[in-house]
């Protein structure tokens, strides 16, 4: 994961925000930090020692203080946050938009958007009563706490009830990196195979619902949902499964329910 493959290194990610009527409000790049440091050079012939530097314990520490930070943040303005995950092309976005356009007039929501570039799914998303924020990662496969804080300290959530993070399409990282969230939705399309929850339980084991999405392709694709929903119950067997389609509509009333009704 990137905890060990370093892609978890302070890097700059920027901001862009879209306003409710849809409209390009501002910007902002925010810069990693850069760490003085020395190196020790050995003499060729002496043999250098071997040391074990516990990188991954401090990046997820600092994580997880600024994230209990957001929570608070939720908490104290009323705000259900929740951090929707899955591979890319599960259909997070579709189903941000089919959501907005039957909830937004209702329940003021905001939406977080990331992705490592291009400002594709804000766009898709401006102008459906709802305020979004785009987030360009760079060259890092998840948002964390950090860019949350940052957000939401923009104003990315004033006056919000329900706040929806469309995580960077991943199946791996996001799932270590706490952002403040109420809770977390994994999305699981019928395009993607049925043994993916075997193939990546951490990420589903840590949500308390997971979304069968694209179910109008199910037969198009062979898709066995009896087993598929098997596998999800083996390694988290805890979490509610609902069928829909963003696209015709399918199994969307329940999704919205679950969102009226927490």
């Amino acid at each position: 994961m990137c905890l060990e493959c370093g892609c978890n290194r302070p890097e700059g990610f920027s901001l862009h925000a879209f306003d409710r009527e849809g409209n390009l409000a501002d910007h902002e790049h925010a810069q990693g930090h850069d760490h003085g440091h020395t190196h020790d050079h050995p003499h060729p012939d002496a043999e250098a020692p071997h040391r074990s530097i516990p990188i991954a314990q401090a990046v997820l520490t600092e994580n997880d203080r600024i994230a209990e930070r957001n929570r608070g943040f939720f908490l104290g303005r009323g705000i259900r946050a929740i951090n929707l995950m899955s591979s890319p092309g599960a259909g997070k976005t579709t189903l941000v938009a089919a959501t907005l356009d039957r909830l937004a007039t209702t329940t003021p929501a905001a939406v977080i958007v990331g992705d490592l570039q291009t400002l594709n799914d804000a766009e898709r998303l401006r102008g459906r009563g709802a305020p979004v924020v785009q987030i360009n990662t760079g060259s890092l496969c998840h948002l964390d706490a950090s860019m949350i804080a940052r957000a939401i300290g923009g104003g990315a959530a004033d006056g919000a009830r329900l706040l929806l993070i469309e995580n960077v399409g991943n199946l791996v990282c996001p799932a270590a990196f706490d952002l403040g969230e109420n809770e977390r939705v994994a999305l699981f399309s019928v395009t993607e195979g049925e043994d993916k929850p075997l193939k990546y339980p951490s990420l589903f084991q840590t949500v308390r619902l997971v979304l069968l999405t694209k179910i109008d392709l199910a037969a198009a694709t062979g898709f066995d949902r009896p087993a598929a929903e098997e596998n999800i119950r083996r390694v988290a067997p805890d979490a509610q499964i609902f069928a829909l389609s963003a696209r015709t509509g399918e199994g969307i009333d329940r999704w919205l329910d679950y969102l009226r009704h927490p």
